[in-house]
């Protein structure tokens, strides 16, 4: 109780420093005085972010009114600033994966590739991997780390192995998967409804660069984990282990029938989500509209196919409580943008990198893959889309740090424990069943040796092809 209290007692410490100063460090670029007060507002809730995750929610509430009591932000402008489009399409998604996750879709894929595979460890994870990046990308992050975890914590049964190390190799590819397309992350929606770029453009600008990541990552993990993967081949050797597959696929109230529908209802949302913008100029449509439109059809379908269960559905699947963080914290950003914070900051940005768009690329790529290691990645990326707005009003060249964006907010999501809401399930996971705890010190020594050679590996990438890119800035849609 005691090294709890004082425990508390110096996160409170660093709380209220980190609340004080950081206005006070930034007065230093010109802000003024009101602009100050709005950095203040913020950092009541980065900072609760930071120290108190459990209570982040508490945190942006006390922000938020803050904000409001010192007049730096209205009713109006909070519901502007709320992001209400990319919160449906969040709930939307949420309740197709929560419908899916119900019908054990994910599972009845899972345990068929492992039967597939047979027993031999160094292939079961790299087909676990490519598949947690795979699912990621195709779900989100959450769905595919929490359905990941369940299958590779069944697979290791009662064995007395330390699940960390697979865990570990696990979340690391799902963040890596999550940056290939836009659904594969908030941030990666994000992004997509602040910028105009459609699924198509994920899929050409995105997807092979996570792909490289991915290959790095996976090589990575197998050298870094090989003796705890060399020991999996205990479990998995001989007929225990062959026996301990196939009671994967055996269980019987796995519906057919329900996996069957999931399975369509599953292709059809993909399909429609990449073929969204065809759609939208069939339609004359203003770009994203059909993005949200296709969520919201496949959670009408999903909710009309469950019948009396779908008010369950939707309450029980949707994480009101992240959503809410979210709208709050937009509505926190906004005012930054909205006093002129960002507009200073891009300007100082601007004025470091001296126009160059390569060491603009590189600076976003970087600082928001650190900011994202301090804090979740939504939170990180939120507060750097304002200020690419304003680049963009400088007349620079943007397309580019859309893309460092999404790459420091992912591929810097490995490197500390709290860098990724994934992170933070996978750790819940293990702890929700009593199989240990996750410190930060022992995330980070892998985090960091995988966050930091993939995220050079991008930003490189990204450099290599900046001459194939857009050069007109680019004017996020009207609002």
């Amino acid at each position: 109780m005691i090294g709890d209290l004082v425990f508390s007692k110096r996160d409170w410490i660093w709380y209220f420093l980190g609340v004080v100063l950081t206005p006070l460090l930034l007065a230093r670029l010109g802000l003024t005085t009101q602009q100050m007060l709005a950095v203040g507002g913020f950092c009541v809730i980065l900072y609760g972010a930071i120290f108190f995750w459990k209570y982040r929610l508490a945190f942006s509430c006390f922000g938020v009114a803050l904000l409001l009591a010192l007049g730096l932000l209205d009713v109006p402008h909070l519901i502007e600033f709320a992001g209400l489009d990319i919160i449906l399409f969040l709930v939307a998604m949420m309740t197709v994966i929560g419908f899916l996750e119900e019908k054990r879709f994910f599972e009845f894929v899972i345990d068929h590739l492992l039967l597939w595979v047979g027993p031999h460890p160094k292939q079961i994870m790299v087909v676990m991997m490519v598949v947690a990046a795979f699912s990621a990308a195709l779900v989100d992050e959450v769905t595919s780390i929490l359905f990941i975890v369940a299958a590779m914590l069944n697979l290791l049964g009662r064995a007395k192995l330390n699940p960390l190390p697979f865990i570990l190799m696990l979340v690391f590819t799902t963040n890596i998967g999550s940056s290939a397309t836009v659904v594969g992350n908030p941030v990666g929606v994000i992004i997509a409804l602040r910028s105009g770029l459609t699924f198509l453009d994920f899929l050409r600008w995105a997807t092979p660069i996570s792909a490289a990541c991915l290959a790095v990552t996976i090589w990575l993990c197998l050298k870094l984990f090989a003796k705890d993967i060399k020991a999996l081949k205990g479990v998995l050797a001989g007929a225990k282990g062959e026996r301990q597959l196939e009671r994967l696929v055996e269980e019987e109230h796995i519906a057919k029938k329900g996996v069957r529908i999931a399975g369509w209802l599953f292709g059809g949302v993909v399909l429609g989500l990449v073929l969204h913008h065809p759609l939208e100029r069939l339609l004359q449509l203003p770009n994203n509209t059909m993005l949200l439109g296709v969520a919201l059809l496949g959670a009408g379908v999903a909710l009309a196919i469950s019948g009396e269960n779908a008010r369950e559905l939707v309450e029980k699947r949707v994480d009101w409580w992240t959503l809410t963080f979210f709208l709050l914290l937009f509505s926190s950003v906004g005012t930054l943008k909205q006093t002129g914070v960002t507009s200073v900051i891009a300007q100082r940005i601007i004025q470091l990198s001296g126009g160059s768009v390569p060491i603009l690329t590189t600076l976003f790529a970087w600082s928001s893959g650190l900011l994202t290691s301090v804090m979740d990645n939504v939170l990180a990326v939120a507060t750097f889309v304002p200020i690419v707005n304003d680049v963009a009003s400088a007349g620079l060249q943007t397309f580019p740090l859309w893309w460092a964006m999404l790459m420091g907010g992912t591929l810097g999501g490995n490197a500390t424990l709290i860098g990724s809401t994934a992170n933070i399930v996978a750790a819940g996971v293990l702890e929700r069943r009593k199989l240990g705890e996750i410190t930060f010190a022992q995330w980070l020594k892998p985090g960091l040796l995988v966050a930091i050679p993939t995220l050079l590996l991008a930003t490189l990438l990204l450099l290599a092809q900046l001459s194939l890119m857009p050069s007109v800035p680019m004017v996020p849609p009207a609002r």
